[in-house]
């Protein structure tokens, strides 16, 4: 199956594998399972980093991706045709844009988004599958 990890997953995955729950470790850690790590969420990493909302410790936004390929995560980017077709999301009430982009990335790739935020299950009449 393909996951899509949510940017505070991924940060867990990690940094703080405690975090996770056993779900979500479990799909992780299987290897039959593809798991993707999304530009979106290095931007909001990098961005909440430089206002300092975000401490990533001895890590740094550059090194990222390093990680998340060590870890066997496959980074993907936001295609064009996933930024014309946003508009479709209908779901109104979560403004977070870096939630609703990585919200559409998986419902447009058919991939279950994994993440604790339980704001997302007002997605799952979209066509959002949620993992936690």
């Amino acid at each position: 199956m393909n996951y899509l990890l949510d940017t505070h997953v991924f940060l867990w995955a990690l940094t703080k594998t405690e975090e996770l729950s056993r779900k979500a470790k479990e799909a992780i850690e299987n290897p039959g399972n593809e798991i993707y790590i999304s530009a979106i969420s290095f931007w909001e990493i990098s961005i909440k980093t430089r206002l300092k909302k975000l401490d990533l410790g001895p890590l740094r936004p550059d090194d990222l991706l390093q990680y998340a390929e060590k870890m066997e995560f496959q980074a993907i980017s936001l295609t064009p045709e996933e930024a014309m077709t946003y508009y479709k999301l209908n779901e109104n009430s979560h403004s977070d844009p870096f939630d609703r982009m990585l919200v559409w990335q998986a419902i447009s790739r058919n991939m279950a988004l994994i993440s604790k935020d339980n704001e997302f299950a007002k997605f799952i009449p979209y066509g959002l599958t949620l993992v936690w």
